[in-house]
C-alpha cells in the first residue's frame, strides 16, 4: 500500500492515477481554501471521520452527471410544477452545511462533514468558490444541497431534507440551472443509486481527469450566485482570465 503523507507547507498533491484501488490517496495537509481549491482541481476531494486524519482520495470509477442530461421522474416534475418548494441559492450556506450534517448523525449514518471541514467550506464560500442551494416551504428551510464550482465544473458534496422531495427538487433545480448556463459536468464522487436514478453515471478515474482538465480551463463563476444569473452578469476580472466575479 503506498499512501502519501502531506507536507503542511506544500499545497501539492501527488498524481491522482497512483490512488489506491479505494481511491484513498495521501493523508495530512490541511483544509486551506488554496489546498482545497488545489485538490479539487486535480480531482482530489477530502473525506474523513471525526478523530481520524484528513484523508483525500479520488475514487475509480467516478460518478458524474451531464447537467443536459439530468432525468427527472414524472411525480417529482408533478411537485416541481406545483411550485410546492421555493428555492434560492447561496442565502444560507451555512444552515445547510450543518443541517447536511445533522440529519447524518440523527439517522446514524454518520458523517465527513465535522466541524472542520464545515469551518473550511464556510471560508470557501465567503471566497466566491462554494455555493449552496435552499429549498424553502413557508420561509422554513426544508431541504438543501452544497458543492463547489471551479470552470465548468460543479462538485456535489450533500444534501439534506427534512420534507419529501426538498432535496431531489434542489439537486433538479441546480442541475437545469447548470444546464442552462453551459456547464459540463457535475461531479458526484461516489456512486449511490439515489444519483444514478436522475442519470448519473460510472465513468473511468482517467476519462474523468481528462474531462476535468477540460473543464477547469473554463472561466469560474466566482462569487454570489441567484438562479436568475447569466453568464453576463458575471465581470471578467482583469487580473486572471480563468476568473468571472458575480455579484
Amino acid at each position: 500500500m503506498t499512501l502519501f503523507f502531506l507536507d503542511e507547507n506544500n499545497v501539492s498533491f501527488p498524481s491522482p492515477k497512483i490512488a489506491e484501488p479505494d481511491g484513498l490517496l495521501a493523508l495530512g495537509g490541511d483544509l486551506s481554501v488554496e489546498r482545497l481549491l488545489v485538490a479539487y482541481m486535480a480531482g482530489i476531494f477530502p473525506w474523513y471521520a471525526k478523530g481520524d486524519p484528513i484523508l483525500w482520495w479520488s475514487p475509480d470509477p467516478r460518478l458524474i452527471l451531464i447537467p443536459d442530461n439530468v432525468h427527472v421522474p414524472r411525480r417529482l416534475r408533478r411537485t416541481l410544477n406545483q411550485g410546492i418548494f421555493a428555492f434560492t441559492m447561496d442565502t444560507a450556506f451555512n444552515d445547510v452545511i450543518t443541517s447536511c450534517a445533522r440529519v447524518r448523525n440523527d439517522s446514524r449514518e454518520g458523517t465527513w462533514i465535522v466541524a472542520e471541514m464545515i469551518d473550511a467550506y464556510n471560508q470557501l464560500h465567503e471566497a466566491g468558490y462554494a455555493h449552496s442551494v435552499e429549498a424553502w416551504q413557508a420561509d422554513r428551510l426544508v431541504g438543501g444541497l452544497y458543492g463547489l464550482s471551479l470552470g465548468s465544473c460543479f462538485f456535489g458534496e450533500s444534501m439534506f431534507t427534512t420534507v419529501s422531495n426538498a432535496s431531489k427538487a434542489a439537486f433538479v433545480a441546480l442541475a437545469e440551472f447548470l444546464a442552462g448556463n453551459g456547464f459540463a459536468m457535475i461531479d458526484c464522487q461516489v456512486t449511490t443509486s439515489h444519483l444514478q436514478r436522475f442519470g448519473a453515471e460510472e465513468i473511468p478515474r482517467d476519462e474523468f481527469l481528462d474531462m476535468l482538465e477540460a473543464c477547469v480551463a473554463e472561466p469560474t463563476w466566482k462569487g454570489r450566485w441567484r438562479f436568475d444569473m447569466k453568464a453576463g452578469d458575471c465581470v471578467r476580472e482583469y487580473r486572471n482570465h480563468n476568473i468571472k466575479e458575480c455579484q
